[in-house]
């Protein structure tokens, strides 16, 4: 019988349910299971975004989830290339991306190579995302404590 080796990626940044359940969904899946962690650098190149937990330390919460295998970080935008380090045998991402130019693309290019596209339901009520969103309303306006106006950096 083949091993199932399944890579999930993400910036796992501001770590939430939605993380936690694509990684337990792919951990199901597969019989290894890989997270790719999107370096600071390519979510800067990619997303135009800063992370808020540097790659080392999302690298490293990801790490210790029981669903995990192991870490891959990632450092350029080519998921082949990390199909090329890692040797997946499917690919698993959020269903947010299914029928999306995105999501076709990759999976033209992993049929190529042999790779499954597996998609799993988007965590909807929560994500990085609107996290962020959350904390730039909380830093605009000030956070008050014990009825005191704290000063912004």
């Amino acid at each position: 019988m083949t091993q199932r080796i399944g890579y999930a990626a993400g910036a796992f940044d501001l770590f939430h349910v939605g993380h936690l359940n694509i990684l337990r969904h792919a951990k199901e899946n597969c019989d290894t299971l890989i997270a790719g962690v999107v370096s600071d650098e390519m979510l800067r190149q990619v997303k135009g975004i800063e992370s808020i937990i540097p790659t080392a330390e999302r690298a490293e919460i990801v790490r210790n989830i029981r669903y995990v295998d192991g870490v891959y970080v990632e450092t350029g935008p080519d998921k082949l290339d990390a199909w090329r380090e890692v040797g997946f045998t499917h690919f698993f991402k959020g269903d947010d991306w299914r029928g999306t130019e995105k999501g076709l693309r990759l999976e033209r290019e992993f049929a190529q190579v042999g790779v499954e596209v597996v998609y799993f339901p988007y965590t909807a009520h929560t994500s990085s995302s609107a996290l962020r969103r959350a904390l730039d309303a909380i830093t605009t306006r000030g956070v008050t404590r014990q009825g005191e106006r704290v000063a912004q950096a």
